[in-house]
């Protein structure tokens, strides 16, 4: 019998508390680094415990308890500014944003059809952790559940609308219509076939490309290659050892300010839809005060779910909000214009595959508003929300091949997004060309889709549907959002103590609360494309990491 060593078993005892991201199974290029995760940490389990990366745990704190402070300080100062900038980085860089998500676009695509895509990401013997319904629940509730209930019905209206009314020129010669392309004035089905494209552009391969790029980058680097589940793993291919000193930190800063900014956004649109659907069903107040109770209200909610963790927390709500996004999409095809959104379904694939080309064309173009007020800013949010997604992703796709991982990612996705599209969409233009309804048009924003569901049975029954998806898709998003930042601040460790999970959660909601005192939904998206900038760089930089580090690996 051998002794047992008192130290070694409060080190394992510790370890436990905290744990790594598991060994690679089967034979994988391990990077050998003598870098060890929470090397760089601080650690205390007296009365408040905490592990947290020293220097990217303080700068990131404290950056966005600064912002949050000096937002709600000078809020009317602050909102031209915020206006001025989302306005700016979007005139100027919007072709810097197309091309990038066209090259995330196209490097997914490749690897599927490769041979790269044999690659089991932890090891050529690693099983899944999650059934199929379980883990594309949570890809699928994390990736974008609330824009889609705020732009379903609202943005193929309105393209459908910018396109009917066709080209308009200013005095100096420059288009000041938003139609998408040259428009489709005053023919209704190209216009719905123009509108559609557009809109599934915006939600179909590009995002979702953003977010595989980035979860397969950390899947990758960490269950192949034994590295930290932390976004500056993903640049060892580019920074070798330094990747652990600044060069890793100032990624990993970015990483955090970019979700915190992303959410933010997507907290304030789900908060506004919230409130006006509360409003249409019982009439309550839309105003700032009624806005900020349901962001407190709902981080709260979000504080019990991320407290449960990944299993009882975030699976289960994922799981309930894709079966409640189930029945209402059912139920508008079942009761809305079903023939139409049937057939509309594939002749809106058809004119997606037609348009996408010219819709991401990156250079010369003429539609200047669509291409930087919708298309710039579109790509910039969904770059600042893929630290967190594709972090999420990656923590729950373990055991899954690289081709299994970007089709489940990327393909299915589309698709779901085409048919959500369709059904609200359709129906709503429908609506307003065949039984001449003009009542979606007229809607305010965050109104038109409970606008949309009076014109159905059930009203009462699905705008309250409506609702509660609206609050849970927030939930789920912050929530998986909090344990995503806190493994980054943790240095890697993907079990951090809770405290600082509920430290993440509110700060989610403060940011929302700040930026809409601050300047409403303009300063939240103003936000979400100046992080979505530079975050830009790195994943263009993890694009050739992936390559890197799949020819490695056994296929």
């Amino acid at each position: 019998m051998t002794e047992k060593d008192p130290g070694a078993e409060a080190d394992l005892d510790t370890q436990s508390k905290v744990e790594p991201v598991p060994a690679p199974q089967g034979r994988t290029e391990i990077i050998e680094t003598d870098y060890e995760i929470g090397r760089d940490n601080l650690t205390s389990s007296w009365k408040l415990e905490f592990d947290i990366h020293q220097v990217v745990f303080t700068v990131s704190a404290l950056g966005v308890l600064a912002f949050t402070f000096f937002t709600m300080a000078f809020q009317e100062e602050l909102e031209p500014v915020f206006i001025g900038m989302r306005g700016w980085l979007t005139s100027n860089l919007d072709w810097f944003f197309l091309l990038s998500a066209n090259i995330f676009v196209l490097l997914s695509l490749f690897l599927i059809v490769s041979p790269l895509g044999k690659v089991r990401l932890g090891g050529p013997e690693a099983e899944p952790s999650f059934s199929y319904i379980g883990w594309f629940s949570m890809l699928f509730a994390a990736g974008m559940g609330i824009g889609l209930m705020f732009y379903g019905v609202s943005e193929p209206l309105s393209h459908f609308d910018s396109a009917m009314g066709g080209i308009s020129v200013g005095e100096d010669g420059i288009r000041t219509d938003w139609a998408p392309l040259g428009g489709a004035e005053g023919d209704v089905a190209e216009a719905t076939r123009l509108g559609m494209a557009a809109t599934i552009f915006h939600w179909g391969l590009h995002p979702w490309a953003i977010y595989a790029v980035v979860g397969l980058a950390l899947a990758l680097f960490s269950y192949n290659k034994g590295l930290p589940l932390t976004l500056r793993s993903c640049f060892y291919p580019i920074f070798g050892e330094r990747v652990w000193g600044w060069p890793g930190h100032i990624i990993d800063i970015l990483a955090i300010f970019s979700t915190i900014f992303g959410l933010a956004t997507s907290l304030g649109i789900g908060a506004q839809q919230s409130a006006a659907g509360l409003n249409f069903l019982f009439g309550f107040s839309t105003s700032n005060p009624m806005l900020i109770t349901l962001i407190l209200a709902i981080t709260v909610v979000a504080l019990v779910s991320v407290v449960a963790g990944l299993d009882a927390g975030v699976k289960r709500l994922s799981e309930i909000n894709m079966a409640l996004a189930a029945i209402l999409l059912f139920f508008i095809i079942a009761f809305g214009p079903t023939l139409e959104i049937v057939s509309g379904f594939f002749a809106n694939l058809l004119a997606y595959g037609e348009y996408l080309p010219a819709l991401s064309m990156p250079f010369e173009r003429e539609d200047a508003n669509f291409a930087s007020g919708w298309t710039a800013f579109y790509w910039a949010w969904w770059i600042s929300w893929s630290p967190f997604v594709g972090m999420f992703i990656a923590r729950v796709s373990r055991g899954r091949t690289v081709r299994e991982f970007l089709i489940a990612v990327l393909i299915v996705p589309t698709i779901l997004s085409v048919i959500w599209m369709t059904a609200m969409g359709g129906t709503a233009i429908s609506q307003l060309v065949n039984d001449g309804l003009t009542g979606v048009q007229d809607a305010a924003l965050e109104l038109k889709l409970f606008e949309m569901l009076t014109h159905l049975p059930l009203t009462g029954l699905t705008s309250f549907v409506g609702i509660i998806l609206v609050i849970v898709f927030f939930v789920t998003s912050s929530d998986s959002g909090s344990l995503v930042i806190d493994a980054v601040a943790a240095g890697g460790k993907v079990n951090a103590p809770t405290p600082q999970r509920v430290f993440w959660t509110i700060s989610e909601g403060l940011v929302a609360i700040a930026l809409l005192l601050g300047g409403g939904l303009a300063a939240s998206q103003a936000m979400a494309v100046s992080t979505g900038l530079p975050f830009t760089v790195v994943l263009l930089g993890a694009c050739y990491a992936i390559v890197h580090g799949l020819l490695k690996e056994a296929r």
